[in-house]
């Protein structure tokens, strides 16, 4: 009798967290499938942040591998920047608006500061979509997609696709790093790429970033700074630094602490 997919996938995690990396040929004989069906599993654990992939089989993802921050702990840093950085945010929202918000920790500030007022609201954040839910004149659509446990949000080709489906007028994303030289940055893979995606759908780029992550490089590349039409830190963020993304032409906005 033949493995569930479920059955089989979870077998081929606990051979890897032993083996720490499996070729497909040996798991296509162990499970007695086709190599595409073993690519199917290797692909769906890969979106579920379970392996990584490498040439000809997966490999385990070790603790030294680059992880998404747990929201706990992204909520309790630099909060007074973060907050400033949502009021000033939400100054560019009009009435009608349609908005998009990832489900970094600034967005969640941004949310929470934004007035009831007649908007539509995409994003992938499950936080996000509770916050905005008793606000009863904005129009909340979640992408749906693989649920990250991490971040309470969702990931993977479903949420992507999902993105795709609309155009909305403005984005508000923040992310781990953004640098001159190699543009916004993000830690996880799969964050990037739902990003990525809410940049291609949006007319305006507003990234919020706070100044522990100006002229900072993380592990995944979402966008060149030249996608940015508007940069909204704190106060704290040199001046010098600022003027270099101003000479790229990007919009910079220092937002003060109360």
């Amino acid at each position: 009798m033949r493995m569930l997919p479920a059955e089989r996938q979870r077998a081929i995690l606990q051979y890897l967290n032993e083996r720490g990396s499996i070729r497909v040929k040996e798991l296509s004989r162990m499970f007695s499938v086709t190599e595409e069906t073993v690519r199917r599993d290797l692909h769906i654990l890969e979106m579920e942040g379970k392996l990584r992939r490498s040439h000809g089989g997966a490999v385990r993802i070790d603790d030294d591998t680059p992880a998404e921050t747990s929201y706990l702990v992204r909520e309790s840093e630099h909060v007074p920047e973060k907050m400033a950085i949502a009021r000033t945010a939400i100054t560019y929202v009009e009435p009608g608006d349609s908005i998009i918000l990832d489900a970094s920790s600034t967005a969640l500030h941004v949310a929470n500061a934004l007035p009831n007022m007649p908007l539509t609201v995409l994003t992938n954040s499950v936080k996000i979509a509770m916050e905005l839910a008793p606000k009863d004149k904005i129009e909340v659509i979640s992408t749906g997609g693989i649920l990250r446990a991490s971040s309470l949000s969702y990931v993977g080709p479903m949420a992507e696709e999902a993105i795709a489906r609309f155009h909305v007028n403005k984005a508000f994303l923040s992310c781990k790093g953004v640098h001159v030289d190699h543009g916004f940055t993000e830690s996880n893979a799969l964050q990037a790429l739902v990003k990525r995606k809410m940049v291609e759908i949006s007319d305006t780029l507003f990234l919020l970033a706070d100044h522990s992550k100006i002229q900072v490089r993380d592990f995944t590349k979402v966008g060149d700074v030249d996608e940015i039409d508007v940069l909204i830190t704190d106060a704290d963020t040199p001046d010098d630094d600022l003027r270099r993304f101003e000479a790229l032409g990007v919009k910079v906005v220092k937002a003060e602490k109360e």
